[in-house]
């Protein structure tokens, strides 16, 4: 099995602060193959830039990549972008593409703490 992570999760990780992770979303990080969109890359390091976050894209993911395997998906873009058109309840470019990442992956598992996106998205966990 595959679970991608949104932004919002690779942060809380990250940071070490799994308390703030539901039990559903922490049994399918014990058991799935993590991944994440690319899009999640620059997300993290838009979020550094301005400020948000203390760690850039490269270094969060360095750590995660040791600590739970996460791996960056490498799904054609277009075949993405083909599913991001559907994607209308967003004006979010971020949520759009990582939904829609996940959706071009089989419908696979996306673990977010965004209530928009698991409203949505029927394969979104929290």
């Amino acid at each position: 099995m595959i679970a991608y992570l949104d932004t919002n999760v690779v942060l809380r990780l990250g940071q070490g602060n799994l308390k703030r992770i539901s039990s559903a979303a922490h049994d399918v990080l014990q058991s799935a193959d993590l991944l994440i969109s690319p899009m999640v890359l620059i997300e993290l390091e838009y979020l550094h830039e301005i400020g948000r976050v203390r760690l850039g894209a490269r270094d969060v993911l360095r750590k995660l990549s040791q600590e739970i395997g996460l791996i960056v998906c490498d799904l054609s873009f277009p075949s993405v972008a083909e599913a991001a058109l559907d994607e209308k309840w967003t004006r979010d470019p971020f949520d759009r593409t990582i939904v829609a990442q996940a959706k071009a992956n089989g419908l696979a598992i996306l673990i977010s703490a965004d209530e928009e996106i698991r409203q949505h998205y029927p394969r979104a966990i929290w």
